[in-house]
């Protein structure tokens, strides 16, 4: 070293991660950087490191027990490495100059170790702080000389580029100052605003009228069972985590995943849209009656909703794009309006007024309370239909939660609000119809002379008043509970202000879903999950105000105004909102369900089994209140859920779906661990050698035809690199190989090992892959191609490897392609990269070789063709199978699963067995018996009578010159040197070897001119895979008689099992 110290400069000296930030505990003011100068990463929006340091403690050099001349490090042994020196600020931090790090003051003891801190936990792209980085494991573990991790995010985050933004439009945000909303204005006044709609003034008389007192509070407190287990459910969601804009969007999708979330997403966005319809066309309706009444009508009442509607959806999007603000004030101007009609409702029922009496108004009296307490349905309708007309009336308790986003603490806001709110409005609405059962009588003529003439004949609560109302049995009267829609103005002090409230309701409800819509259609569009929906994403302002989607909702909205018919719209609506409702509930399940650790609501009053009932509840009640908009609604979210499963959007939101797979794998494989093994569950559990994924394709997708949803299949890389990437690279590396597999829809895990070589790392490998019952059974290699050009101690590991496979039980299967399977040096990095992923800059290890853009020459492009072989479907053609050894049955059931599949299902299997030319119709005939045991079927069977024919000259002669480099000539040697030979190059075949097993390796010439005489032509051939004696037959004898049996023919599947039955013919 240099001894030169690191000095600290205000200029351009790079800076370390872990800067020490002044902070005093005294301060409130924003960290600052040690030289006063803003640190490089937050002038790029990126998170920066925290500083620990505690100045009182630290002191001077003395304070730490050092001598300005003496040099210490704590935590290494380096003492050399270290040096103190000041900022220049009046403080003296620790320096270690090999790494530049400043040592941080933690508990007395001078660390980069940090002590919990929120801001660790925050996202990239937190809006409530910034996000600071903990020292990573390998900084504070590493031996100093190693190189340290290349500047990066803690715990492998990336940022990606919605993140960046976010973040820097959180930090613009900070800027401008956000308007934000506390509980009471943000959640409270607006779900009270939606829930009071226009139900409560124009339809809750005539629904008391015609339900009776007693069955209206039973309808109400239905209504608010489910409005309360959803407002529980919600509040648990909001209270678990951190909750950003998006309502129930953002709910639903965090909870359960952007399958369900995506499709009521769209679904709940729409509702919205269509609700501001629904309310304007009420209003609209309200303010043609009243241009009725006075012969004021434009053209005809139909026209003049559309007209009053059209004008009216104008001025609220006007008051929405103006910004939060004023549309905040605005729901309080409505908000007070509203309680004061409310309020001059119930004055006016405690000032009964003789006038009013002939339109059915008497007061507080006992006997119009006991008359109206049952129910008096009429025109059809019955108990179900009056709650379906009435629910409408207690929806929008997400009024509040759809604006999480502007919320200034959307965990405490949203619990308190709705709950709160959904309690005052369902107090109200058994306070309306207690009140209005009591004072008025249920039909009134409105008529001055209709006193009492007959008392036998008048039995009505009117009669006892002194009125006779008798005459309205026969229809036509147009007062009381059932025929006046407008009867509170009637009942209330001033009359006028009932339809300010009417007004007042239907606007602020109007106005909160116009401001809900496009709110959760922004969260939604952000996601991504529906292609083409990104620039509805958009947000302006200093509120990120969705104008786009302000105005997409208006034109929604406007094209249902014109309908102008209310009863069409409204159970369309309730049924979109009870589907949102009954998610929301089932998420609160699902999350319980799952058991996540991750779940841990800090609002505590919920119950898995209560919020399931309120699922089950709001399913019911959409088929009660109309069964056809029901089926619809359902009908549209399962499309929308499977259009989501299918696309499979790249997003990770830690959902409930994902604990929940996670318990249920957990709990199945504990439970196959108590079963033992039967053969007639035997799947081939393949370990597949593949290297890098995208290295060997050809061997992927063999394996992945007969092991897809059937058998276990893991693709395996042993890594011999000399330098081991750190955790990062090698998670990242992890996440690319596994995302090829899926991408090409290999059903298989990919796993990698650090080693030596091929053998120790696949004993590594076949002791470790697997859980319990899900452990591989059979290895699977690639035939070593170049096996003769390179190394012979590479070929005595990989015929070692096989040796290793059979001591642990394992069967083996090699595959040989004539052109070879490793295409590693054409295809390049890019292949296992992501279009939206590349490799990190100056990565110091190359995944795969990368090729330059030349011509490939023919090999490669004949080898590329090859390496696509098995992609494809197989036409027709043969899989023909040479058993000729017994092994349990393996080489018998790999054709068959491949059969079984779509790409193999048009081959035909021919089995070739060997046996003696005096019984070959015997032995066909026993093995077509064996066959039809087993349920396989077959094409043909060929008895080989010829295989113990003496191979042809040539053949023998080519045997020969294989072996030929790698005997070892023991006779033309000393017996020392030879064995020292032996034993510096074991893979050497001795004399005494070749002499032994003359006639095996015979037999493999022989089958060879066999295989290429019948099955020349096949799609694929799987033979027994011969077996050597392992420390008798060296590895190059084996290797001889593996190129020997295989070379020149159509692709080739040697397969061996472990000599257990895996077939049987039991039931």
């Amino acid at each position: 070293m240099s001894g030169q110290k690191p000095s600290l400069k205000s200029g351009g000296s790079p800076q370390s991660r872990f800067q020490v930030d002044v902070v005093t505990e005294a301060s409130s003011e924003a960290p600052a950087s040690i030289n006063g100068s803003k640190p490089p990463e937050e002038s790029k929006g990126r998170p920066r490191m925290v500083g620990f340091l505690d100045f009182g403690a630290l002191g001077s050099a003395m304070d730490i027990g050092l001598p300005p001349d003496v040099f210490h490090e704590p935590d290494t042994t380096r003492s050399d490495s270290v040096s103190l020196h000041s900022t220049g600020t009046g403080h003296t931090h620790m320096s270690d100059s090999h790494s530049n790090t400043y040592y941080m003051r933690t508990f007395g003891h001078n660390t980069i170790d940090a002590v919990p801190n929120i801001d660790f936990y925050r996202h990239t792209a937190a809006t409530l702080g910034e996000k600071l980085i903990r020292p990573s494991l390998s900084e504070l573990h590493d031996e100093l000389d190693k190189e340290p991790f290349e500047d990066g995010l803690a715990n492998g985050e990336e940022p990606s580029a919605a993140e960046e933004a976010a973040a820097a439009l959180a930090a613009k945000e900070a800027k401008g100052g956000t308007i934000k909303f506390g509980w009471v204005k943000g959640v409270l006044i607006r779900c009270m605003l939606n829930i009071w709609g226009v139900m409560l003034f124009i339809r809750m008389t005539w629904i008391v009228g015609q339900a009776g007192i007693g069955l209206t509070i039973v309808i109400i407190l239905m209504a608010t069972l489910v409005t309360t287990i959803t407002g529980l459910s919600t509040s648990a969601i909001a209270t678990n985590g951190f909750v950003r804009g998006g309502g129930a969007y953002y709910l639903i999708s965090r909870s359960l995943g952007p399958e369900f979330g995506g499709s009521i997403g769209l679904i709940f966005a729409f509702a919205n849209a269509v609700a501001v319809a629904m309310y304007v066309v009420g209003f609209a309706e309200t303010v043609v009656e009243m241009l009725n009444d006075v012969d004021a009508l434009m053209t005809d009442e139909l026209n003049d909703i559309r007209i009053v509607g059209t004008l009216t959806v104008i001025l609220l999007l006007g008051i929405s794009v103006a910004g939060m603000e004023w549309e905040a004030k605005a729901q309080i101007v409505l908000l007070v309006i509203l309680l004061a009609a409310i309020a001059n409702y119930f004055i006016g029922s405690f000032m009964a007024i003789e006038s009013k009496e002939p339109k059915g108004f008497f007061g507080y009296n006992t006997a119009i309370f006991l008359e109206n307490l049952g129910p008096d349905f009429r025109e059809d309708e019955t108990f179900f239909s009056m709650f379906a007309i009435f629910f409408p009336a207690a929806t929008g308790i997400l009024a509040g939660a759809n604006i999480s986003g502007d919320l200034t603490d959307p965990q405490s806001a949203i619990p308190k609000g709705t709950l709160l709110a959904i309690a005052i409005t369902g107090i109200t609405y058994v306070a309306v119809t207690i009140s209005a059962g009591s004072c008025i009588v249920r039909d009134a003529t409105g008529d001055h002379n209709d006193t009492v003439s007959d008392t036998v004949n008048c039995t009505d609560a009117a009669c006892t008043l002194g009125y006779d109302f008798s005459i309205c049995k026969e229809g036509g009267c147009q007062y009381g509970l059932m025929n006046d829609f407008q009867v509170m103005s009637l009942v209330s002090g001033f009359g006028p202000l009932i339809s300010a409230g009417i007004f007042s309701a239907t606007l602020s409800s109007a106005l909160a879903s116009l401001v809900s819509a496009p709110k959760v259609f922004q969260a939604l569009c952000k996601d991504n999950i529906y292609p083409g929906l990104g620039v509805f994403a958009k947000g302006y302002g200093k509120n990120n105000e969705p104008l786009r989607g302000y105005v997409l909702t208006f034109c929604i909205g406007l094209a249902f105004i014109l309908i102008a018919e209310l009863n069409i719209i409204a159970p369309i609506i309730s049924n979109f909102f009870l589907a949102s409702y009954a998610l929301i509930n089932f998420s609160v399940f699902h999350a319980s369900l799952a058991n996540s650790p991750g779940w841990r609501p800090s609002f505590k009053y919920y119950n898995m089994w209560v919020s399931l009932a309120g699922a089950v509840l709001c399913c019911v009640v959409m088929f009660v209140i109309n069964w056809w908009a029901a089926l619809v609604t359902l009908l549209i979210v399962l499309a929308l859920y499977i259009y989501v499963s299918y696309k499979k959007p790249d997003v990770n939101w830690g959902s409930s779906t994902q604990a929940l797979i996670y318990n249920q794998a957990l709990t199945h494989c504990l439970n196959l661990t108590g079963v033992e093994d039967h053969v007639k569950n035997f799947r081939p559990q393949c370990l597949v050698m593949a290297g890098y994924p995208n290295a060997r394709p050809a061997l992927l997708q063999l394996v992945n035809s007969f092991t897809k949803n059937v058998g276990l299949m893991v693709c395996a890389q042993v890594r011999t690199v000399t330098r081991r990437p750190n955790l990062k690279e090698l998670s990242q590396e992890h996440a690319r190989c596994q995302r090829w597999l899926n991408k090409k829809r290999i059903k298989a895990f990919y796993t990698h090992v650090f080693s030596d070589n091929l053998r120790h790392g696949a004993q590594f490998l076949m002791q470790a892959v697997g859980l319990g019952r899900l452990k591989p059974n059979t290895l699977v290699l690639g035939f070593k191609n170049n096996w003769s050009d390179g190394d012979m101690r590479d070929v005595e590991v990989y015929i070692n490897t096989i040796h290793d496979a059979f001591d642990l039980q394992f069967g083996v299967v090699l595959l040989r392609l004539q052109d070879g399977l490793d295409i590693s040096h054409i295809q390049g990095l890019d292949e296992l990269v992501s279009s939206n992923e590349k490799p990190p800059i100056g990565s110091k290890e190359v995944v795969v070789s990368v090729k330059t853009k030349s011509p490939l020459s023919l090999t490669d492009q004949r080898l590329l063709e090859t390496s696509q072989l098995f992609k494809k479907k197989q036409g027709k053609g043969t899989i023909d199978v040479w058993w000729l050894f017994d092994d349990g049955g393996l080489t018998l059931l790999i054709p068959f699963l491949l059969t079984n599949g779509s790409k193999w299902g048009d081959c035909r299997i021919r089995v070739f067995i060997g046996g003696k030319i005096n019984r070959i119709d015997h032995d066909r005939r026993a093995m077509a018996t064996l066959l039809s045991r087993f349920r396989i079927d077959f094409s043909d069977i060929n008895v080989l009578g010829d295989i113990n024919t003496k191979p042809k000259k040539h053949s023998k002669l080519s045997f020969k010159e294989l072996i030929e480099p790698y005997r070892l000539k023991e006779d033309d040697m000393e017996q020392e040197a030879a064995e020292r030979l032996k034993a510096q190059e074991p893979w050497r075949i001795t004399d005494n070897e070749l002499e032994l097993y003359k006639a095996k390796s015979n037999r493999q010439i022989r089958l060879n001119e066999l295989l290429k005489e019948h099955s020349s032509m096949a799609k694929l051939i799987v033979m027994s895979m011969p077996l050597a004696r392992k420390g008798t037959v060296s590895s190059a004898l084996y290797m001889c008689w593996l190129e020997t049996l295989s070379k020149d023919l159509p692709p080739l599947l040697l397969v061996r099992g472990n000599h257990q039955s895996v077939l049987t013919f039991y039931s």
